[in-house]
């Protein structure tokens, strides 16, 4: 080859080196804020199956909306220096076992940081494998106190906005069906907490809620909140985390998807602005965006 065509070629490399190395460096400056999810993946495929959706569905988001999004099994990341890095940090499927890990994230949280924790981090029943044995984050911070009990099958609910002028709630109807679900019950009246503010119940019309067999994980009454706060920290817990599994034939088949939702993807838009401490508008319409 020619002299000047190896010239020539060998400037284009370059050229587009630099030129993307500019773009990577101008999306990490646009980054609107950073968030870290974590995650365990090994129990329940309807838990694992929810986490491999979530990861994909996060990674999407931080394009369009311009944040970046890491996701871990790496337990031992949430540590102080390291939660430093972060506005939000996510628990998609457990908590943290390890002493120093859960005070990692208490300190992170006493001094402003945001945690989303969907459905079965929220779980702990004594005595079971998540006993409850860490009272600051399942009385004080999330409130509910133990697991009581769910529905089964994960069936759809109507849900209910209890408080429409939250930022979490914004651009959300009243009332809207979510996607199968398991839905919990819990040891403590979140509703006598003054502390926590119920975002979405369930609604009356969703009775009754499951089709067992068991009649008992057929709910026909009663008051069950699904999101909420706590006005003393940035904390948003989502009962919404478990995809329906073909179980009965044994399949594993994935049934249901949360994030084909779009209530619900709009619901989980908002949250991550407002836990980063960050304003929502039009931009962050999800509908709109697709």
């Amino acid at each position: 080859m020619p002299a000047k065509q190896l010239l020539f070629r060998f400037l284009i490399i370059v050229c587009f080196q630099h030129v993307t190395g500019i773009h990577e460096a101008v999306c990490q400056q646009k980054a609107r804020f950073h968030v870290l999810a974590f995650y365990t993946a090994k129990h329940d495929q309807a838990h694992i199956s929810f986490v491999h959706e979530a990861n994909k569905w996060f990674a999407q988001q931080a394009n369009r909306f311009h944040f970046q999004y890491d996701s871990t099994n790496d337990w031992s990341l949430l540590n102080t220096n390291n939660l430093a890095q972060y506005q939000v940090v996510i628990f998609l499927d457990t908590r943290p076992d390890d002493a120093a890990q859960r005070t990692a994230l208490e300190t992170y949280m006493q001094h402003g940081g945001g945690l989303l924790s969907f459905h079965f981090a929220g779980f702990a029943l004594t005595p079971s494998a998540y006993p409850q044995n860490w009272n600051w984050y399942h009385n004080t911070l999330l409130g509910a106190g133990e697991y009581s009990g769910n529905t089964w099958h994960p069936t759809p609910a109507i849900l209910r906005v209890e408080k429409r002028d939250h930022p979490v709630t914004r651009y959300l109807p009243q009332t809207f069906t979510s996607a199968p679900n398991e839905w919990y019950k819990w040891e403590n009246d979140l509703r006598k907490n003054p502390d926590i503010e119920i975002l979405l119940s369930v609604d009356s019309t969703s009775f009754p809620l499951g089709n067992g067999p068991k009649q008992h994980e057929i709910w026909h009454s009663g008051y069950y909140p699904v999101v909420w706060t706590n006005k003393k920290y940035r904390l948003l817990y989502v009962n919404m985390g478990h995809n329906d599994i073909d179980y009965d034939n044994k399949t594993n088949k994935e049934l249901s998807f949360q994030f084909e939702n779009k209530e619900y993807c709009q619901l989980i838009v908002n949250s991550l602005f407002w836990l980063a401490g960050k304003k929502t508008g039009k931009a962050t319409l999800y509908a709109l965006s697709q």
